[in-house]
């Protein structure tokens, strides 16, 4: 079951690449938020930076959950 949701191809690649690419822009995303804010450079509120962190490591997790039970 956990391998047809694993590679479930969506324009030619299996959806665990599309997830860890997403998984992997949000951290950026919230990293850089965190980064602009310092500086002064943005006005967004901190809220919004442990949201995608939120988001982010959820993500993360469920990419590393289906990474993993694709071989069990």
């Amino acid at each position: 079951m956990f391998n047809d949701i694993t590679y479930y191809l969506i324009f030619g690649l299996p959806f665990i690449i599309y997830l860890g690419i997403i998984t992997i822009l949000v951290f950026l995303i919230t990293a850089l938020i965190a980064l602009l804010k310092r500086k002064g450079k943005i006005k967004i509120s901190i809220n919004w930076h442990y949201r995608l962190a939120y988001i982010s490591i959820f993500l993360g997790i469920i990419h590393g959950i289906l990474g993993i039970l694709a071989y069990f």
